[in-house]
């Protein structure tokens, strides 16, 4: 490692950001021997990932969990199981719960649930049945409200797919584009001709190991995972609280100045990865044309209010269940809530709870700027009606904003992905990564890591033959 304390250092890679991303991509240079430092803006490692523990309850800032959706997120857990321990949800709660007029309703999990749920129109349960036989979609930027509304019907659009897409993105199905939005949906139907058989014959065709596809978080709160990650690369090889970062582009490498209250680096590299927000990436590259970063910096994001709510007794309606969410249909004012004690161990008191309510949202953006006390008045007289309380009041509440949530995959995604790689092709060793492309969920953060880490080796292996 280079003495921090040098005017300039030199280093083969930098990586900027120290959240899921930017942890794992260094994990896995330093696998491969490849000398690093990370950049980190916040006074500590791990991004929005963040434990709290307050009066019995644990609970996250951040994602609450994440999905075993790859087999890169499970091989991570396996390098890091002396660091942190990997925890299944509970299968018991795994029910989902979709609100409609005035009760929660299990969300099918079968073919015989979807058939006699009250979520769905007769009609559309009878069109279950055609599914199979439709024929496949034609246009690549169609988006998921039109796609479901074409093979499904209506009714699985606003009491299905809506409060998943409100889940999972905070988003709207008619604006999120299928191909980028969910990218496995998309590819069921083009490669299948169908859902449903796509589900069956990709699965009697998979073959050697498969991810569990299994909700996950971690014993104590996903803090530990990020703290894991953080001790197997090395507290010394990330700098944190450097309010101010700047990338210029030199001939044959790159200038980062790095500046925090009582630092101030100069790092010459070859190798520049950004895990950076879109909306961060104007400043930190001023060196890219304002022109050719509009198509990355225009990326619209959900704007998501959370309030954590935790009671040392429960009085409400039975929570033994994942969560609900509320379609935009319901006309409610919040998005969903997930009943984090029924599914994950050790996070409230024995006969407590431990809740987390969702606002805003891509369809209720105003939300995120409600004063806490309205925004807290709100959540009381939703969850009053909605849990059965006969009296609200809670033992711990908390609010997090976050003005930068998710990411909405609309149709301005393939312009984005083309302009991500003609700036990279423009400035060899420049990659930008993140959640700007290649899915927004944990797994999809680490396998991105993992694809970004074999890119960089490759890239310093030609930069060596150029050299020699």
């Amino acid at each position: 490692m280079p003495d921090m304390s040098e005017k300039t250092i030199n280093i083969p890679v930098v990586i900027i950001g120290a959240g899921l991303t930017g942890l794992a991509l260094a994990f896995y240079l330093q696998r491969k021997g490849i000398d690093f430092l990370v950049i980190e803006r916040e006074e500590r490692p791990g991004g929005v990932i963040r434990t709290f523990r307050e009066n019995g309850f644990t609970f996250e800032a951040g994602p609450n969990t994440g999905v075993l959706g790859n087999l890169e997120m499970m091989q991570l857990f396996e390098d890091l199981k002396a660091g942190c321990q990997l925890e299944i949800a509970n299968p018991e709660a795994k029910r989902r719960l979709i609100w409609k007029h005035g009760r929660w309703h299990s969300l099918p999990a079968s073919l015989k649930q979807a058939v006699t749920t009250p979520l769905f129109s007769f009609k559309d349960k009878l069109r279950i049945l055609g599914e199979p036989f439709r024929a496949r979609g034609k246009d690549p930027l169609e988006s998921v409200a039109e796609l479901v509304k074409r093979r499904m019907g209506a009714s699985f659009l606003d009491y299905a797919v809506d409060p998943f897409i409100s889940g999972i993105y905070a988003g709207n199905p008619d604006t999120l584009i299928t191909r980028f939005a969910l990218p496995k949906l998309y590819n069921l139907e083009q490669t299948y001709g169908s859902f449903i058989k796509g589900a069956i014959k990709k699965k009697v065709k998979e073959k050697g190991p498969k991810p569990s596809r299994e909700v996950f978080s971690v014993k104590g709160g996903l803090q530990c995972l990020m703290s894991a990650l953080t001790d197997a690369v090395g507290r010394q090889r990330i700098i944190c609280g450097m309010s101010y970062t700047s990338v210029s582009a030199a001939r044959n490498h790159f200038e980062i100045m790095a500046e925090g209250p009582d630092k101030k680096m100069l790092i010459h590299s070859p190798v520049v990865v950004s895990t950076v927000g879109a909306h961060g990436l104007g400043s930190l590259m001023p060196f890219v044309g304002k022109d050719d970063l509009e198509a990355i910096t225009s990326l619209e994001y959900a704007r998501v209010v959370q309030v954590v709510l935790g009671f040392r007794q429960w009085t409400g309606s039975d929570i033994n269940a994942f969560g609900g969410l509320v379609p935009s249909k319901e006309k409610r004012r919040i998005l969903g809530v997930l009943f984090t004690s029924s599914f994950l161990s050790g996070r409230a008191p024995s006969g407590g709870a431990l809740l987390n309510v969702f606002m805003g949202g891509a369809r209720h953006p105003e939300y995120f700027n409600l004063p806490e006390k309205e925004i807290l008045k709100i959540v009381e007289e939703e969850l009053s009606q909605m849990m059965g309380l006969p009296t609200y009041s809670p033992d711990l509440v908390k609010v997090f904003r976050y003005p930068y949530a998710i990411p909405q995959y609309g149709a301005d995604s393939a312009t984005r992905i083309q302009a991500i790689s003609q700036i990279q092709q423009s400035y060899p060793g420049l990659i930008l990564a993140g959640n700007l492309h290649e899915g927004i969920g944990m797994a999809d953060r680490v396998a991105q890591a993992v694809h970004v880490a074999d890119k960089v080796e490759a890239l310093l292996n030609v930069s060596k033959m150029g050299n020699a």
